[in-house]
């Protein structure tokens, strides 16, 4: 059904927004398209391609330059949530939540993730976390918070697991990562996301669960992918083994910002179209 204004057909539909239930739906289908998100125009620009879009704990390195994501707190990433969900009509918003936030109590992560959906209006949260956290995960999700895992490298976990350095890359390490996947979606995670380990693991943890799997740093054995947006469009000088860079942004800004300089400079910017003249004159 549609609608026309001023000669232009517009879809009259309601725009569905994905919830975690349709992401779940999707274990063994189509592979899931996944891409971090913090702020509202770039939102708007994902949305139309993206299943899911995660206001990640990343933000603290891609946008305040922070050494890792420890130093982000709650009020930070209910604000960026805020921001993703303002642009995002069609994806599911998840949001992290940060280090400390709930691995005190399931009480904890209670209030603080029902704070973070309550004030963002995203539909679920993430949390990092094996064996340890299944009840949290539980406790959250019979209580109708949507709950998105993460085993494997977890940044959260940082300094005591010695470095970003992949998992899983001996087989005496698989066990106890893929007893996390299960312990988490058994718990009633929705999906999982898998960082940094080895293509076989990736394998062997998606075989072994239920929910889907969102792989980075996984290989195309999982369930869908997910990237840091930043990293995928080319914006920093170094680039992790697992990302495609499927542009070079980074450089056409650096190339946009020398020629407005240079233009400046020159005084040929602004040029007489960019320049205001007075009522009632012609010239």
């Amino acid at each position: 059904m549609s609608t026309t204004q001023k000669g232009i057909a517009v879809d009259a539909r309601p725009k569905r927004q994905a919830t975690a239930k349709n992401i779940a739906s999707m274990k063994g289908g189509t592979p899931i398209v996944c891409l971090t998100a913090y702020i509202t125009p770039m939102a708007a620009r994902l949305d139309k391609h993206c299943d899911l879009l995660l206001v990640g704990d990343s933000v603290g390195m891609v946008l305040y330059g922070m050494d890792s994501t420890l130093g982000v707190d709650l009020d930070t990433m209910i604000r960026h949530g805020r921001a993703v969900c303002r642009g995002a009509e069609q994806a599911l918003v998840v949001i992290d939540l940060p280090f400390g936030t709930y691995e005190e109590s399931k009480e904890q992560a209670f209030r603080n993730a029902a704070r973070a959906l309550s004030e963002t209006g995203a539909g679920a949260v993430k949390l990092e976390g094996g064996r340890e956290m299944a009840e949290t995960v539980s406790f959250l999700s019979n209580r109708g918070i949507p709950v998105l895992g993460h085993v494997g490298l977890m940044p959260q976990s940082v300094h005591a697991h010695g470095g970003y350095g992949a998992r899983g890359r001996s087989v005496d390490e698989w066990q106890p990562i893929i007893d996390d996947a299960i312990a988490i979606a058994e718990a009633g995670a929705f999906a999982v996301v898998l960082e940094g380990v080895a293509e076989p693991l990736a394998r062997k943890v998606t075989e072994a669960v239920q929910c889907p799997v969102i792989g980075i740093g996984a290989s195309n054995a999982c369930d869908g992918q997910i990237l840091v947006t930043e990293d995928m469009l080319g914006l920093f000088a170094i680039n992790p083994k697992f990302v495609k860079r499927f542009a070079e942004i980074g450089r056409d800004i650096e190339d946009a910002i020398g020629g407005y300089a240079d233009e400046v400079r020159k005084r040929s910017f602004p040029a007489e179209e960019h320049t205001y003249k007075m009522r009632g004159s012609n010239s």
